[in-house]
């Protein structure tokens, strides 16, 4: 008695390789996203021991070495400065600047701009680089 094995072919995909594959793109997208820099403007920023991340939708505003204001990377004179600042946070009560200055900054232009935001309620925080 002979016994006949049949033969049918079952269609496969064959996904071996795919969890590679899946493992690299996802390897590759992290590390990108992790280059991205949002802030274009190159500054020297001072060094803390502690820092705090803020998690929020925030406004940054830059004052590098040669007394250039920005507010989200568009150059503003100081003389309009606080009426700028006063448009961008007209309804808005929860109103936080997150500062980026220059180490090589005077102090007193600093305390100008802290000025600037107690004359307008407007909570800034310094950012600082590790």
């Amino acid at each position: 008695m002979k016994i006949r094995r049949k033969s049918r072919f079952a269609p496969e995909v064959f996904t071996h390789s795919l969890n590679d594959i899946m493992f690299f793109l996802l390897l590759f997208f992290l590390i990108i996203s992790t280059m991205s820099n949002p802030n274009v403007i190159k500054l020297m920023l001072p060094k803390a021991s502690a820092t705090q991340q803020m998690y929020k939708k925030q406004i940054t505003l830059s004052i590098d070495d040669n007394k250039g204001y920005f507010i989200d990377k568009e150059p503003i004179p100081f003389d309009r400065l606080e009426a700028e600042l006063q448009s961008i946070f007209a309804n808005v009560e929860d109103r936080t600047i997150v500062l980026r200055v220059d180490k090589n900054l005077a102090v007193q232009d600093l305390v100008d701009v802290l000025e600037l935001g107690a004359k307008n309620e407007i909570k800034m925080v310094m950012a600082t680089a590790k």
